[in-house]
């Protein structure tokens, strides 16, 4: 698999092993691994990261380095790298500050089982009871071109390149925010483009829905309903909608809840029947609002998702079923329509805090002197 990031790993490769890099790379499973796990490093993709996975392998080849075992050798008598060493300087790693230590104790091993089903080695080696962990040097050691080369270092630069590159695209981000945050009441106008912006078919999904977060709370935030009991505690309450974890989370298929009327709303880019039909199956086909990264009218959105319904399903009651629990479907252009509205009920700067906000908290992203 080649991707843009892929030119990154071999520049690497090529600046350390010259001749011999494209050799490396098709030998070694773990630097397919890295192609693999940083496809999102130049894509607007709704896809994480990887950071957990990554920073498992980062941590315990940083420990490798550290005790200069890449040229002394004699790896195999070592007492092995602490469990709260390297959990606190995961933590310590750019967009690492909020990691758990799933990745270190069997995800990443998990996950690499998954793309290298055959492979003779997990790369992450523990002793439990004494909380000491290995990388596997097998994978860290390659053949080619009639000799053997250690790859470790080269692991931490790709790695590394990885980060800043995330990292930049971020901060470019917030510092534009920022920028726009600052600007004066005669320059709504460019707030306004910007945020418009960010709602095309080709942003970046994880951003879009962030931003669809953030204009559809200050929509429904001016709108009520007459809610009670019995009709002598009915009060009027407005709608409330709450974002209930980060992009992509594994959270049953809600993005958003709102309250009091208990909808909840699923956001995607893409019209795979499969996806919204799971979606409905993990909360026992609840009604979920659709928010999909799309232009099409949402007749033809409504009309494609019942044709692959009927496909998947062919049993008439079974796609009635499915369908009637597409509450509503929300695209881009209704989108655009719901922000004007906001906007001119005087939310434009209570919409960018909340960009401004999700953002950080789904990036791990703290500025210089953050206390929070």
């Amino acid at each position: 698999m080649e991707h843009e990031f892929t030119q990154q790993i071999q520049t690497v490769l090529r600046s350390d092993f010259g001749n011999a890099a494209e050799d490396i790379f098709e030998k070694s499973e773990l630097l397919q691994y890295l192609n693999i796990k940083t496809i999102s490093a130049t894509r607007g993709s709704k896809a994480r990261g990887s950071f957990a996975n990554l920073y498992a392998l980062y941590v315990l080849i940083e420990d490798y380095l550290l005790h200069g075992f890449d040229e002394k050798g004699d790896y195999s008598n070592y007492h092995g790298a602490i469990f709260t060493d390297l959990f606190r300087r995961q933590r310590e790693l750019p967009f690492g500050n909020k990691l758990q230590n799933h990745a270190l104790n069997h995800r990443m091993n998990s996950d690499f089982r998954k793309y290298f089903p055959q492979t003779e080695y997990i790369p992450i080696l523990r002793d439990v009871e004494a909380k000491r962990y290995w990388i596997n040097e097998n994978l860290l050691k390659i053949s080619a071109v009639g000799n053997w080369h250690n790859i470790a270092r080269s692991v931490i630069s790709i790695v590394d390149r990885y980060i800043e590159t995330k990292r930049s695209a971020f901060e470019a981000f917030i510092q534009t925010c920022e920028r726009l945050k600052r600007i004066n009441g005669e320059s709504n106008e460019n707030v306004e483009a910007f945020i418009v912006s960010l709602l095309g078919p080709n942003a970046d999904a994880r951003i879009f829905e962030i931003v669809s977060y953030a204009i559809l709370k200050y929509y429904y935030s001016n709108q009520s309903i007459y809610f009670g009991f019995d009709l002598e505690s009915v009060e009027e309450e407005s709608l409330k909608l709450y974002k209930t974890g980060r992009t992509n989370a594994n959270d049953g298929g809600i993005d958003f809840v709102m309250r009091p009327l208990g909808r909840f709303f699923q956001v995607t880019e893409t019209l795979d029947v499969k996806k919204y039909f799971l979606d409905i199956d993990k909360i026992e086909r609840y009604p979920i609002s659709f928010v999909i990264k799309s232009e099409e009218p949402v007749d033809i959105l409504g009309q494609k998702l019942q044709a692959g319904a009927k496909k998947q399903y062919l049993i008439t009651t079974i796609v009635r079923k499915y369908m009637n629990c597409v509450e509503e479907i929300i695209n881009i252009p209704i989108l655009k329509n719901r922000f004007n509205e906001t906007v001119q009920e005087g939310h434009l700067q209570n919409i960018l805090d909340e960009v401004i906000k999700q953002s950080k908290v789904e990036f791990n992203y703290e500025e210089p002197g953050d206390t929070n």
